[in-house]
């Protein structure tokens, strides 16, 4: 099992969820946070005086996939997030040792 986890720009969330219903994700989590990468952040202006946003606004999404479905999840990801342009995201993958459903007590895939 994997455990998925993609930051992307935020109004890209909608595409990005249903590429992920498409390839028949069930279940996701999604946070706002921010970041920044190489972008290093942007500077604003506000009533004439510019400052310094360091921190941009992202949407973190996590998801628990089966091991034979990563590459299909992280496809659909890369696709629907994408927008070539410098911030787009990225997407980290980690193995997941054991997975419980909480109402059930299933374990690691009959629990995804």
């Amino acid at each position: 099992m994997k455990l998925i986890t993609a930051v992307i720009k935020p109004f890209k969330l909608d595409e990005v969820r249903q590429a992920l219903l498409s390839v028949g994700v069930t279940g996701l989590t999604v946070m706002d946070v921010k970041g920044y990468g190489r972008q290093k952040g942007h500077t604003e202006l506000y009533r004439g005086s510019e400052y310094e946003v360091d921190l941009l606004p992202k949407t973190k999404i996590e998801i628990a996939v089966s091991d034979d479905k990563a590459d299909e999840v992280i496809e659909a990801i890369c696709t629907s997030a994408n927008s070539n342009k410098i911030g787009d995201g990225k997407i980290f993958v980690v193995d997941l040792n054991q997975l419980v459903r909480i109402r059930t007590g299933d374990l690691n895939e009959d629990a995804l």
